[in-house]
């Protein structure tokens, strides 16, 4: 499956979609510049699902990753581990943290060109 770039005009493949997720919006300390690529990778009414709860839309997302960087030990980083695998609008993409500490994987369900819905998932 290849879906169209939120914003370069380029085809755009759920790996690179949700490799940006981790690493762009997950791994970005400032807010300001996660919230921007969040509006580029995610629809605005897009749902994130973690063990924690719930949260829609890009704010609230952008508000959810900032609680949870805090909790996290300084200098920790989210890796891929390998390529997502996706088909029919849904992708999925193992991780794990660089100091070793967590891993998990990321369910996304896409339409168009962008995230709709998130699950992430902690192992």
């Amino acid at each position: 499956m290849r879906v169209a770039g939120p914003t370069d005009g380029l085809m755009t493949t759920p790996d690179q979609l949700l490799r940006t997720n981790l690493e762009r919006v997950f791994n970005e300390r400032d807010a300001q510049k996660r919230l921007a690529v969040i509006r580029e990778i995610y629809l605005p009414d897009a749902v994130m699902h973690d063990p924690e709860g719930s949260v829609e839309g890009h704010e609230a997302i952008n508000a959810l990753v900032s609680r949870l960087q805090p909790t996290l030990p300084a200098g920790l980083d989210f890796v891929p581990d390998g390529a997502a695998l996706a088909h029919h609008g849904l992708g999925v993409l193992r991780w794990h943290t660089s100091p070793a500490m967590l891993n998990g994987f990321d369910v996304a369900q896409f339409r168009g060109d962008r995230i709709a819905v998130l699950h992430v998932f902690i192992a």
